[in-house]
C-alpha cells in the first residue's frame, strides 16, 4: 500500500483541462492534479521557478465559474515531451467558495478510474 504524505487529498485530471495565464490571456499548459492547496501542471511556456502567477481554469462542472488562483511557483522539471515541463504549484490567493468547489471536485474524484 502507497501512503499518501501529501497534506491536502488530490485528484487527477482525467480529461485535458487547460490552464490559463490571467496576464496574457494564453493557454501555458494542462493540469496535471489539483488539490485545494495546489496544482501540478504540464506547462507548455517557459516558466520561472519561485515567480508569482495568476490562473484561470475549469473543472470541467456545470454551474460553477471558472476556477481563479494566485498561485507561486515551487519546482519544475522536464517532462517527457520536447518542450514541455512539470510545475509544482502553490496556491497563495483563492476564494474560499472556489477552495470549497475544489475540494469536493477532489472528493467527488477519490475511487474513480483516472489514467495519469
Amino acid at each position: 500500500m502507497i501512503h499518501e504524505a501529501r497534506r491536502a487529498p488530490r485528484r487527477q485530471a482525467a480529461d485535458s483541462m487547460p490552464v490559463v495565464d490571467v496576464m496574457t490571456e494564453e493557454v501555458i499548459g494542462h493540469l496535471g492534479n489539483l488539490s485545494e492547496s495546489g496544482m501540478l501542471l504540464l506547462a507548455s511556456t517557459a516558466l520561472l521557478e519561485d515567480a508569482l502567477y495568476q490562473f484561470r481554469f475549469h473543472l470541467g462542472t456545470r454551474g460553477h465559474a471558472p476556477v481563479l488562483v494566485g498561485a507561486h511557483l515551487l519546482w519544475s522539471g522536464a517532462a517527457n515531451t520536447p518542450g514541455q515541463s512539470w510545475c509544482g504549484f502553490r496556491f497563495l490567493t483563492i476564494s474560499d467558495e472556489q477552495r470549497e468547489h475544489i475540494r469536493k471536485w477532489v472528493q467527488d474524484g477519490v475511487g474513480t478510474s483516472t489514467r495519469a
